[in-house]
């Protein structure tokens, strides 16, 4: 079976990048939308990031534009958006599917590793979050009803 550690991902500057360069850091992985009733959550990711960075943990975004077409633009609007609204500082990756016939590779070994309701392994909407401990283990997954500070105790219980 794979590793997390396996895959990479492009950022949002089109840089590539190995998760790999994560080993050893706890990482909240999630799709998210600049044009979603969640979009607000990233407020409180980027307090998570500024909370916990330093203890290691890893906020990771991935835009994706599959839920109600909610993430309608390109790489630099959305790193301005993200920049200008929410002084985002986490690393922000290239926007993806996630579901489907496209989905990014790491998506497909997420919603494996930790299924969704009644075992289901598809996202249903923006902004929700995989929690992967410091081996590299997914150990939860959340719903995108499930706010950031929510996440606190399952993120320091890992750190």
């Amino acid at each position: 079976m794979a590793s997390i550690y396996d895959f990479s991902a492009e950022t949002i500057a089109g840089d590539a990048v190995a998760l790999s360069a994560y080993r050893g850091k706890v990482m909240l992985i999630v799709n998210t939308a600049s044009k979603c009733g969640f979009t607000p959550q990233y407020e409180g990711l980027e307090q998570l990031h500024e909370a916990y960075a330093a203890r290691g943990l890893a906020v990771l975004g991935f835009p994706c534009n599959q839920f109600g077409a909610q993430e309608p633009g390109d790489a630099a609007e959305i790193a301005h958006f993200c920049s200008l609204t929410y002084d985002v500082q986490f690393p922000l990756f290239a926007k993806i599917d996630v579901n489907g016939a496209a989905a990014h590779p790491l998506y497909r070994y997420l919603k494996h590793a930790a299924k969704g309701v009644l075992g289901t392994e598809a996202i249903k909407w923006n902004f929700t979050k995989f929690l992967v401990d410091r081996a590299g283990t997914v150990v939860a997954r959340f719903a995108p009803t499930a706010k950031p500070e929510a996440l606190r105790p399952a993120i320091e219980k890992l750190l």
